[in-house]
């Protein structure tokens, strides 16, 4: 039975990996999860500098899921290379550094920075305000994420994932301009834009207004995101939104993903991804499929 799958030349071990900002990179879960069970660990958002994020409160429980508004912590690019790969290392999986930045150059930096490193692939979170635009996300509009795009392949040893934001009017015109960049993968989705008010206390849950929000209350977009995006375009595709066990996994994967990606659910069981490989196994054993290959968009 094959559970080997092909991202750009990038073959994993299975399709199940990290999403990123949920996993840390890796130390946090080591402990209780055995990381050469994953297809690959995806970090958390490495940027050229240390950032400190959003004031608190940063994180509030909603139905069917969370919000967050972390900005992105992170202790940068130094400690990142010199901390966090070698650990990563220790174990047969692959490493995926998502990186971050508020202007291209900042991206670059980290990009150039990790070209001789032993990563493997790189996911670029354009979900992050382009400062230089006044506060838009690169990833909302077209042009920007071509040019990203674009850029970043001139200076990447790795293959580029560009990471989508589903916050936008037609998920496949940002696909296609990620496609004419020259990514190399493209995941999605990142989380959906929401809020949260405590009545009693008539304010907003968090400090930022706004959050991301992720978790099972969102696979159905998720999922109909991934099918529009593997039907209009011919990159592979990571699928991630609110998956919480294999079957979840397994949607993603017939509607057009090559690999999947657990995020909120680490916060509920850190085994999820574990569990998630062990289910699309056992998937694949009772209905005799050989090669998980063949289950990739299969459903049309």
């Amino acid at each position: 039975m094959n559970t080997k799958v092909n991202l750009a030349g990038v073959i994993l071990n299975n399709p199940v990996m990290t999403a990123s900002g949920t996993f840390g990179s890796g130390q946090e879960y080591g402990e209780m999860v055995d990381l050469n069970r994953l297809g690959a660990v995806v970090t958390k958002g490495v940027a050229s500098v240390p950032w400190p994020g959003n004031p608190t409160p940063r994180i509030a429980e909603v139905y069917g899921g969370m919000l967050n508004a972390i900005g992105l912590q992170n202790p940068g690019i130094d400690v990142f290379i010199e901390r966090d790969i070698p650990y990563l290392k220790q174990y047969d999986t692959k490493i995926i550094v998502n990186v971050c930045g508020k202007t291209t150059d900042e991206y670059i930096e980290v990009v150039e920075r990790l070209g001789d490193t032993a990563v493997d692939m790189l996911e670029i979170n354009i979900s992050c305000p382009n400062v230089k635009e006044g506060g838009i996300a690169f990833g909302q509009d077209p042009k920007a994420v071509e040019a990203i795009t674009r850029e970043v392949k001139k200076y990447a040893k790795q293959p580029v994932i560009m990471k989508l934001s589903p916050n936008v009017t037609d998920i496949t015109v940002m696909a296609k301009a990620a496609e004419a960049g020259g990514a190399d993968v493209l995941s999605l989705i990142n989380t959906l834009t929401g809020m949260k008010i405590d009545i009693h206390k008539r304010c907003f849950a968090i400090a930022n207004k706004t959050g991301g929000m992720s978790g099972p209350a969102v696979k159905p977009v998720a999922v109909r995101m991934v099918y529009q995006v593997a039907n209009a375009v011919k990159l592979p595709i990571i699928g991630m939104g609110g998956i919480m066990n294999a079957e979840d996994a397994m949607e993603f994967i017939l509607a057009g993903a090559t690999a999947v990606s657990v995020g909120t659910a680490n916060f509920i069981n850190p085994n999820t991804t574990v569990e998630v490989v062990r289910g699309i196994e056992d998937y694949m054993k009772r209905y005799q499929i050989e090669d998980i290959n063949e289950l990739i968009g299969a459903v049309k």
